[in-house]
């Protein structure tokens, strides 16, 4: 059964760097994953954050397009929920006409941030619509398909596209899969982020028994992992022992997953509510090349999915870039 392998980068500040180090890291990283016929490259979006510099995926979509070739670049993800979907709309059918067929606009569904950004991106907002209907709005609009009874009826998304960015759904949650699926878009389970293998499997039965055939569209299942390849097993715990999983979980039973310790804190100071912090061992999987095959291998028989996008926050940059190489050498002949 063949794989595609692809990186999702969150264009890390790490100690002793700037935003310019980061960015820096993030194209050189992109670069080398078109070398290594990584499938697609994806950027994140990160607000009122000291540790990432990536809060305008957009952007950096733009100039990694024009530092690229051939590699598929896109969101992983833009937090829909702050925005106009018709503007999100233009922005992508701006980078869709600058690269056909290299575009990816993934959704996530977490504010990307703590609560005072999230009031400054949605200062002037009344009542949002949900994120439900602001996204079948967005598929409207990025096939320039308006419903009859859409009260803008016959508005078009300039510049129309050849090749239209395509559509993911990033999610940790049965709910995020149910929505991926009742959309009939590809589905992505950031076990990063929630490392509950439980609810990962959930997530995906869900979206296979409730995908929406009626759309026209195949289900796509994708599993984003964090993950750490070195030229030994000791290394390569050596190297992931330093990172940790940091949840807030609230009064009101929301729970979120945030960078440090700190970060829950302020979280929950903003909100003003009453807060637990929970700091567990991150999950990442990681060992040698032929290690982490066959971890990856049992995965995919597991959940069945067809890609995987990892990543890999090594603050040592070079074993960074040997990270991707070795998983790569581990899959080369698998990949499609």
């Amino acid at each position: 059964m063949g794989i595609k392998l692809s990186i999702l980068d969150q264009s890390v500040i790490f100690p002793g760097e700037n935003s310019t180090d980061a960015f820096r890291h993030t194209i050189e990283l992109a670069q080398k994953a078109e070398e290594l016929d990584y499938h697609r490259f994806w950027v994140s979006e990160h607000h009122d954050s000291e540790q990432v510099a990536g809060s305008s995926p957009e952007v950096l979509i733009s100039h990694l397009l024009a530092k690229t070739e051939r590699i598929r670049i896109g969101s992983g993800g833009i937090m829909l929920q702050h925005y106009s979907p018709y503007k999100v709309a233009e922005n992508f059918n701006v980078l869709a006409s600058l690269a056909p067929g290299r575009v990816d606009l993934g959704i996530g569904r977490a504010p990307g941030g703590l609560p005072r950004s999230t009031k400054a991106l949605q200062q002037g907002l009344t009542e949002a619509p949900s994120l439900s209907d602001k996204l079948n709005e967005l598929q409207q609009f990025i096939h320039n398909r308006l419903d009859d009874e859409h009260p803008l009826k016959g508005l078009r998304v300039s510049p129309i596209p050849s090749q239209p960015a395509d559509i993911y759904i990033l999610g940790t949650s049965v709910a995020s899969a149910e929505l991926a699926a009742e959309s009939g878009l590809p589905y992505v389970f950031a076990l990063f982020i929630n490392g509950d293998h439980a609810v990962a499997q959930a997530a995906f039965e869900a979206y296979r028994a409730g995908f929406n055939v009626d759309k026209g569209t195949q289900p796509k299942l994708i599993l984003a992992l964090s993950l750490i390849v070195a030229d030994s097993d000791e290394e390569a715990k050596e190297l992931a022992g330093e990172y940790k999983n940091v949840k807030i979980h609230l009064e009101n039973g929301k729970t979120l997953t945030v960078g440090t310790i700190e970060q829950a804190e302020e979280y929950g100071r903003q909100t003003q509510a009453k807060f637990t912090v929970e700091v567990k061992e991150a999950e990442i999987t990681k060992g040698t090349k032929e290690t982490v095959r066959q971890q990856l291998l049992d995965i995919q028989g597991k959940y069945a999915v067809d890609e995987f996008i990892v990543a890999t926050s090594v603050k040592d940059f070079a074993k960074r870039i040997r990270s991707f190489e070795l998983l790569k050498e581990a899959f080369s002949e698998l990949l499609v």
